[in-house]
């Protein structure tokens, strides 16, 4: 069994959103320079299931995760330089840190179960 990486970063968009349409390209050329991660571009009429409760107001709307530890949610402005300088710098932080990272404010604390995609994606897998 392979383990997953440890970065899960996510754009959740909308096939109507220009602006999604837009950054799409951008967003998958950046996966290709962290081979280490998992990108996942998701839709979030598509993956209603998945993603309904995420309340996605503003698109695009990125996660990224560290394993099971939610380290952002929210709107990103769409310029890759951006998402990127965001990776590489949760990235580089050491897992302790992230986990203080992520626990420091009550927001990013209710992440920790509200916004867990790696463990929402690992449940449907485990179900189907």
């Amino acid at each position: 069994m392979t383990h997953p990486p440890e970065l899960l970063v996510a754009c959740l968009c909308a096939a109507w959103c220009g602006t999604c349409r837009d950054y799409r390209d951008g967003f998958h050329a950046l996966a290709e320079r962290f081979p280490d991660a998992r990108f996942l571009w998701l839709d979030v009429e598509d993956e209603a299931d998945l993603l309904d409760d995420y309340d996605v107001e503003n698109f695009p709307t990125v996660l990224i995760q560290r394993r099971d530890t939610v380290l952002f949610f929210g709107t990103m402005l769409p310029h890759h330089d951006l998402l990127q300088r965001t990776v590489e710098s949760f990235r580089s932080l050491s897992p302790d840190d992230s986990h203080r990272y992520a626990n420091a404010d009550p927001e990013r604390r209710s992440w920790q179960t509200e916004r867990n995609l790696a463990r929402a994606l690992a449940e449907r897998e485990s179900a189907a």
